[in-house]
């Protein structure tokens, strides 16, 4: 039998993992006034499961990251 290799965005996220998650994505989403159903919030959600998902577990961090992610990919105009 050859042996699994499972990476961190492997593993299904758990209640608690989801509640951590929702928390950051909720806090981002009030501190910059981004409307739930927007592109935007589709962007900051996918930032948070990405990030939780390589290991960022500590909320404050996570919500420092993912301010910090959204600056690099805010639209020139």
């Amino acid at each position: 039998m050859v042996p699994t290799i499972i990476n961190g965005s492997q593993v299904p996220l758990d209640s608690r993992d989801l509640e951590t998650c929702q928390r950051v994505f909720d806090e981002v989403r009030k501190d910059r006034h981004v409307t739930k159903d927007s592109a935007e919030a589709e962007f900051i959600a996918s930032i948070i499961i990405s990030l939780y998902r390589e290991g960022v577990h500590d909320p404050e961090q996570l919500h420092s990251m993912v301010e910090a992610a959204r600056g690099l990919f805010q639209p020139t105009e």
